[in-house]
C-alpha cells in the first residue's frame, strides 16, 4: 500500500476546464469533475476570483445571482461552452468565501425561468435556506497515521463493529433549546465514547446536505457538501480527522437512488428532465416522492461518480454505504404491473443502473483500494459482493436483510413458541457464506411504529433484557460483521425519534448499564479475538456442534482462526428455563474457559455459570469423542475458550 502524504486543500488548486474534462465527462468517466463544475477559487491572467461552471444544456440564458450583484439575473451573465458539452461557465472577479449564490437559468422551452442552487456546490446556507456558498476546502489534516495503515483496519479480514448514528439525535444540548451538537461539539464527545465502547467504526446517516431534516438524509440535494445544520465543511473534517486520529473509521451513508423534487435543486433542472427520467415510471420513486436519477445519460453518471470520489478523497472518508441498491436494481421496484418500463430484453433489470454500480465500484478500488463499499440490498440479487471481472456488483460488503428479519422475527415471539421457529436462526447459515455479509440491526428496525429493540422482546423487564444480550451475544458469535445503530446498546425504551436526543439518563438503571457493559464486553472481546473476525467470510470458519435441539430451543457452533489452535465455542439458551448438566460435544479435551456470559450478575443476569470453565470428558456427544457438562442460564449467551493441550 502506497504511503500517504498529509494532504492540505489551497485555494487556485483548480484550473479551468480542459478538452479531456469535457472528453471525460461526456463519456461518463469523469471521477473528479468536481474539480472543475461548480465554483472554485482561481487566479486568470494575474487575477483573483471565482470560476463557476453549471451543465445546464437547454438553457438558452444562464447567469449568477447573489448577494454580491444585489440577485440582479442580468448583472453576470455565463457563456455557454463552444465544445456542445452543455457547460455554461463565467469568472467573476474578487469573490470571497462566503458568497451567496444561484443560478438564473432560462430554457429554450416555453421560456421556462427558474433559480437553481449549484448541483456542485461545497456549501449551503443552513435549511431552510437554499442559497449555494462560495467556500474553499482548505484544511490541514493530522491523521496520517491512520490514512497509511488504513488498508488494515479496513481489511475484508479485520475486525468491523460498526456504530451506526444519526447525526441530530445522538446528543443534544437542552440547556440551548434541545438543539443538535456542532461538528466540532460531537468530535470528541463520539470519538471517546466509540473508542471505550470498542466500536471500530462510525457510520452516520447521510450528512449530505438536504432539505427536509426529517428524511434522515435520505432526500439528498448537496451531493458535493455536507449539511450545514451542524457546521461548516472544515468542521465536518475535523469531526473526521478527529475519529481517525482516535483510531475509528468513518463510514457515510449515500444516496444515489433519487433526489427530492424541490425547485432549487436537481429536479426539472434546465427546463428538461435533465438528471431523472422524463416518464415517471422510470423516473418517479412512488415510495419516497422523489425522482430517479437517469444512469442511461453519461453526464448523470460522471455527476454520481464523481460525489462518490468526492467524499472519499476530499473529506477521506473510509467507506460509502450504498442506500436502497435494490430500488434501482429493479425497473418494477415498489410498482405495480403496468406502472413500470421493461428493459430492452423485456425483463425487470435496470441495465443502466446495473453498469453504473459495477462502475462505481470499479472505479472506488481502483483509485481507493484500502476503502470499503456496502450494499444496502434487500433481494437475493446474486454476487452483490463478488469483483466485476467474475459477474458481480464489485461492492466489498452487503448488509444481510434476511439475518435481520428472522433473527428479529425469532426474538420478538415468547420462548414457548420458539421451538417451532428454531429454523428462523439456522437457517442464516445455509447462505452466510455467499456473500460478504454485514450483520445489521439499523435504524429502519427501531423507527415507524416498530418500536425500540428492548420493545420488541417478550416476558418481564428481566427476560426482555437478557433477551437482548443473548442477542448480541448471538449475532456476535455469528459469521459477519457487526452494525448496530445508537440506542440499542443502552436498552433505549422510547423507539428513536430523530427530534430527541437518546435516553442516555435511563443508564444510572442496572439493566441499561448491564447492558452497555455487556456490548462494550462483547466488543472488545470480539475484536482481540481473530477467531470471530479474520475469516468470516470463509465457511471453513464455522462448524454447528448441534442445531437440532429445538424442543429446548438451544443451539451450540464453531468458530475456527487460521490456526486449529484457535477454537471459540458458543452456546445458546434461548428459552427462561436454566439447564443443568447440559452436554456438549467438543472437538477436543481439557480445559474450556468460560470466557463471556451474558448472565453474569456484571449484566444485570441472573449470575448462573460455570464458575470459570469445565474440563471436558472423554465422552462422546453429538460426533464428537470429547464434550462437557455445563450449566446453560436462562436466556443466555456463552463463549468457551480452548487453546489445545
Amino acid at each position: 500500500m502506497k504511503k500517504r502524504k498529509n494532504t492540505k486543500f489551497k485555494k487556485h488548486e483548480q484550473t479551468l476546464l480542459t478538452e479531456l474534462d469535457i472528453y471525460l465527462f461526456k463519456q461518463g468517466n469523469h471521477a473528479k469533475i468536481y474539480e472543475k463544475l461548480g465554483a472554485h477559487h482561481v487566479i486568470v491572467n494575474g487575477v483573483e476570483g471565482t470560476h463557476f461552471a453549471v451543465w445546464a444544456p437547454n438553457a438558452k440564458k444562464v447567469s449568477v445571482v447573489g448577494d454580491f450583484n444585489g440577485w440582479n439575473n442580468d448583472a453576470n451573465l455565463m457563456n455557454v461552452r463552444w465544445d456542445d458539452s452543455g457547460i455554461w461557465e463565467t469568472f467573476i472577479p474578487g469573490l470571497a468565501s462566503g458568497t451567496l449564490y444561484k443560478y438564473r437559468i432560462v430554457s429554450n422551452d416555453n421560456n421556462y425561468q427558474v433559480t437553481k442552487g449549484d448541483p456542485h456546490a461545497n456549501y449551503w446556507e443552513i435549511s431552510p435556506k437554499t442559497a449555494s456558498v462560495v467556500w474553499d476546502l482548505y484544511y490541514e489534516w493530522g491523521d496520517l497515521e491512520w490514512m497509511n495503515n488504513r488498508h488494515k483496519k479496513n481489511s475484508l479480514n479485520g475486525p468491523y463493529s460498526i456504530y451506526e448514528v444519526h447525526f441530530g439525535s445522538w446528543r443534544r444540548v437542552p440547556e440551548e433549546g434541545n438543539r443538535s451538537l456542532t461538528y466540532r461539539e460531537m468530535a470528541p464527545l463520539l470519538a471517546d465514547y466509540v473508542k471505550d465502547m470498542g466500536f471500530t467504526h462510525v457510520e452516520f446517516l447521510p450528512l449530505m446536505e438536504h432539505p427536509f431534516y426529517g428524511s434522515w438524509g435520505y432526500q439528498c440535494l448537496g451531493y458535493f457538501a455536507p449539511t450545514s445544520r451542524y457546521g461548516t465543511p472544515q468542521d465536518f473534517m475535523y469531526l473526521i480527522d478527529y475519529l481517525h486520529q482516535n483510531g475509528i473509521g468513518v463510514i457515510l451513508d449515500w444516496v444515489p437512488s433519487h433526489f427530492p423534487s424541490d425547485e432549487y435543486g436537481l429536479s426539472y433542472f434546465d427546463g428538461t428532465y435533465l438528471y431523472e427520467h422524463q416518464d415517471p415510471k422510470k423516473g418517479y420513486h412512488p415510495d419516497w416522492n422523489s425522482y430517479i436519477f437517469n444512469y442511461n445519460r453519461n453526464e448523470v453518471r460522471t455527476f454520481l461518480l464523481s460525489s462518490a470520489m468526492f467524499w472519499l478523497e476530499m473529506y477521506h472518508v473510509d467507506g460509502l454505504r450504498v442506500d436502497a441498491v435494490a430500488s434501482m436494481l429493479y425497473l418494477d421496484y415498489s410498482r405495480k404491473e403496468g406502472e413500470w418500463i421493461p428493459n430492452v430484453f423485456g425483463g425487470r433489470e435496470n441495465l443502466e443502473a446495473i453498469s453504473f454500480l459495477k462502475k462505481l465500484n470499479e472505479s472506488i478500488y481502483k483509485e481507493f483500494p484500502d476503502v470499503q463499499t456496502f450494499a444496502e440490498e434487500s433481494t437475493a440479487w446474486p454476487m452483490v459482493s463478488r469483483p466485476n471481472y467474475v459477474g458481480g456488483l464489485g461492492f466489498g460488503m452487503k448488509w444481510n436483510m434476511g439475518w435481520m428479519n428472522d433473527t428479529l422475527d425469532y426474538f420478538s415471539k415468547d420462548p414457548i413458541f420458539r421451538k417451532y421457529n428454531h429454523n428462523n436462526l439456522t437457517f442464516s447459515i445455509w447462505y452466510a457464506f455467499f456473500e460478504n455479509f454485514v450483520l445489521s440491526i439499523s435504524h429502519d428496525d427501531v423507527v415507524h411504529g416498530k418500536g425500540s429493540l428492548v420493545g420488541k422482546m417478550p416476558g418481564n423487564e428481566w427476560q426482555r433484557y437478557a433477551n437482548v444480550r443473548l442477542l448480541f451475544g448471538y449475532m456476535y458469535g455469528h459469521p459477519g460483521k457487526k452494525l448496530l445503530f445508537m440506542g440499542n446498546e443502552i436498552g433505549q425504551r422510547k423507539e428513536w425519534n430523530h427530534e430527541e436526543s437518546l435516553e442516555w439518563h435511563v443508564l444510572q438503571y442496572p439493566f441499561h448499564g448491564g447492558l452497555q457493559k455487556w456490548l462494550k464486553d462483547l466488543n472488545h472481546f470480539y475484536r482481540n479475538e481473530p477467531v470471530l473476525y479474520e475469516r468470516d467470510f470463509d465457511n471453513s470458519s464455522f462448524e454447528w456442534i448441534d442445531f437440532h435441539d429445538w424442543e429446548n430451543s438451544i443451539m451450540s457452533f464453531i468458530r475456527r482462526g487460521s490456526s486449529n489452535d484457535d477454537i471459540i465455542l458458543i452456546v445458546c439458551n434461548l428459552t427462561p428455563v436454566p439447564r443443568h448438566n447440559y452436554r456438549v460435544g467438543v472437538p477436543r479435551g481439557g480445559f474450556w474457559t468460560e470466557v463471556l456470559n451474558s448472565d453474569s450478575w456484571i449484566y444485570a443476569g441472573s449470575g448462573q455459570g460455570n464458575f470459570g470453565g469445565v474440563e471436558a470428558a472423554p465422552v462422546a456427544v453429538q460426533g464428537r469423542y470429547n464434550s462437557i457438562s455445563i450449566t446453560l442460564p436462562p436466556l443466555s449467551v456463552m463463549f468457551f475458550k480452548n487453546v489445545g493441550k
